[in-house]
């Protein structure tokens, strides 16, 4: 298990390996008569919780120990759901079992977000759903969307030297909040109808600090096999989906209603806004202010920061208005309630943007061409329309070799072996022309179209932006944004380009990457792959597609054929 879900087990007592539930040992048709006994019988289960019988099946009326047939065999119904009930009446049942089991972590938020963690010992007897029961409402959670996992700790403990997913990870995004107050109690249900209940103490928490301790946790988990595609295999299921919505929603919340300042002069026509999302180092404002102001042409743009972190909003407006007293350019600053990542950042800006030029920019992205401002206006005037509507350019790194000369789209097939047989399966992935390659290498840097551009700089009219619905906003934090934007371009007639304006890109310097964003770009690949590989697959795949459109992309030459020799 990861830090952070450890270090919320250990708040709350909870051994992360339990060996063997205490009680009665009873056989599993008793536990279905159990069940069955407090669910039909309100007064026998509250006699049970009140000590007054020790076994609900011992006290029922006319049945009790003499029933030989089971009541119920796991819930049916509605699954993966918040269900209304009546009053509860579990609280504090602990019905005992053989079944060796653990409920680890039970985590709500006030957005409906339930995340729970645990193990449970069905080799020969699978699991069929877990039941999460509060005061007012349930959630039956089907074994198809939880993530079945390794857990070395747990085949020590049950000595078991087969290959078998102990533990489970389960995550939803329901319509409601379940954060009340209340007993809880989890139930593991296993396919012969055998069960256990156990009371369990929810920790609450903000959407956003779920969310953050989701992903980490789904960043680090483990499997028998390849643990991308095994983890890509578990959100096809319905996990990904619940992540993906509950994301969004935060996202919808944090671009709800942000704060603006403008600095500078704003009376002046502009060709165009550049927009910056700041990653928690608001420094790189004044230095992009520093190394943007005096170049021909800049006068003509105004700059727009967004930042994700609301904590830093002093900080940021201090800086921006230091660099508009310095540098003299129009600021814009857009503060948000929270991380909204890229998509939502992006999109925020561009709705207050006042040109109908958009320019995208990451904050470690500076200007190696002096003239490029003046060179990006030219160009929009003087090409046509379909070749400027959405285009990139070429980005190097500090050491002067190519970073990005246009990307283009892979599909990998990896193998999974959760069911027992390999079965494969196959991802999208996004590779860029010429990547490492000397600054010589000008086939890469020519003006051509390419199947995808990067979003650290894509310049966008703003019409064309607003109807392909901006990026979206699906993808969480920050990552195949601007594929997805690229592709639904090419979708709707216009492919993107790639014209010669160069920059330096210095890649990862304006962001702090933490084990969440690992998670999420599990979540994004997936999303994406989901999205796009039928239309990639269709005629977009590699280097040289054969789409209509692309003929004149150039491919990857052979390695003899690249000039290494690097420039005084």
């Amino acid at each position: 298990m990861d830090d952070e879900v450890s270090r919320i087990l250990g708040e709350n007592g909870v051994s992360p390996v339990v060996a063997e539930t205490a009680g009665h040992q009873r056989n599993a048709g008793n536990d279905r008569r159990e069940a069955g006994y407090l669910r039909i019988d309100a007064d026998v289960a509250e006699a049970v919780r009140r000590g007054e019988a020790p076994l609900g099946y011992e006290r029922h009326p006319g049945s009790g120990a003499r029933e030989t047939g089971a009541l119920h065999g796991p819930p049916i119904g509605l699954r993966n759901r918040r269900i209304p009930t009546g009053p509860w009446y579990d609280g504090g049942v602990f019905v005992a079992t053989t079944i060796r089991h653990s409920i680890e972590c039970l985590i709500l938020s006030p957005g409906g977000g339930l995340m729970i963690v645990g193990w449970v010992d069905d080799s020969d007897d699978p699991i069929d759903c877990l039941q999460i029961h509060g005061h007012g409402w349930k959630v039956v959670i089907d074994a198809d969307h939880l993530i079945r996992l390794r857990r070395p700790d747990v085949e020590d403990e049950l000595g078991r030297a087969a290959q078998k997913a102990y533990g489970f990870f389960g995550f939803l995004s329901l319509d409601a909040q379940a954060a009340e107050s209340g007993p809880y109690a989890v139930g593991i249900w296993l396919r012969s109808e055998a069960f256990v209940s156990v009371p369990a103490t929810p920790r609450l928490m903000s959407d956003a600090d779920l969310r953050d301790v989701a992903l980490t946790h789904l960043s680090g988990l483990s499997f028998f096999g390849n643990a991308i595609v095994e983890t890509f295999a578990c959100l096809d299921r319905g996990f990904g989906d619940g992540i993906v919505r509950f994301s969004k929603a935060i996202t919808g919340r944090m671009t709800a209603a942000p704060y603006v300042e403008r600095f500078g002069e704003t009376g002046r026509r502009l060709l165009g806004s550049i927009i910056v999302c700041l990653y928690g180092k608001p420094e790189f404002l004044f230095l992009q202010n520093c190394l943007f102001a005096g170049l021909p042409g800049i006068d003509d743009y105004e700059f727009i920061y967004v930042c994700n972190s609301p904590e830093l909003a002093e900080a940021v407006l201090r800086e921006a208005r230091s660099a508009s007293l310095a540098y003299g350019l129009a600021l814009t600053v857009v503060i948000l309630a929270g991380n909204a990542g890229f998509g939502g950042a992006n999109n925020a800006a561009a709705a207050i943007a006042r040109s109908r030029r958009l320019v995208v920019l990451n904050p470690d992205v500076f200007p190696r061409d002096r003239d490029w401002a003046r060179k990006h206006a030219e160009l929009l005037h003087a090409r046509p329309r379909d070749r400027t509507r959405l285009f990139g350019i070429p980005l190097y790194y500090d050491d002067g070799s190519l970073m990005h000369g246009g990307a283009f789209f892979e599909i990998d097939t990896g193998l999974s072996l959760a069911s027992g047989v390999p079965q494969p399966y196959r991802m999208a992935r996004v590779e860029h022309y010429g990547k490492g390659a000397p600054n010589t290498a000008t086939r890469y840097t020519r003006s051509r179209p390419v199947p995808a551009v990067t979003g650290a700089f894509l310049s966008a009219d703003a019409a064309w932006f607003g109807k392909l619905g901006g990026f979206t906003e699906d993808y969480v934090f920050g990552h195949y944004e601007d594929a997805d934007l690229c592709l639904k371009s090419t979708r709707g007639g216009t492919v993107p380009w790639l014209h010669d304006l160069r920059m330096w890109h210095l890649e990862g310097k304006g962001s702090t990457l933490l084990a969440q964003h690992t998670g999420g770009s599990l979540v994004n690949r997936w999303l994406f792959s989901r999205t796009w590989l039928a239309m990639i697959a269709d005629g977009l795949c590699g280097p040289a597609p054969r789409r209509t459109g692309f003929e004149t992309a150039a491919p990857l030459p052979a390695a003899q054929d690249l000039d290494m020799t690097v420039p005084a």
